[in-house]
């Protein structure tokens, strides 16, 4: 099978119970269920992962780095997003 009839998929690890996944690299496999045992035998060689995922590079929706201004603009007509307007009970102590 030549590269050309490969799709590309990103590799994400999770190392730990309670961790996050962490994106590890890429690859190219002729399918997801491919990419799962390609993904296993290149980025968990030392048992350092307990859960692994792969996604198609196509099916990713992601921000431009240009747009992030207008994109991540804070909410600042939605005061009740921020929490300095909620009272808190004196047992909380300091948040």
């Amino acid at each position: 099978m030549t590269l050309v009839n490969l799709e590309l998929f990103e590799v994400f690890v999770r190392g730990k119970r309670g961790l996050d996944h962490k994106h590890v690299g890429s690859l190219h496999a002729e399918d997801a269920a491919h990419a799962l045992q390609y993904a296993r035998d290149c980025y968990t060689r030392r048992s350092e992962g307990v859960s692994i995922w792969v996604v198609r590079s196509a099916d990713i929706s992601a921000s431009q780095e240009d747009d992030n201004e207008a994109f991540f603009d804070p909410s600042d007509d939605k005061p009740y997003r921020h929490a300095t307007y909620y009272p808190l009970p004196k047992e909380v102590g300091n948040m």
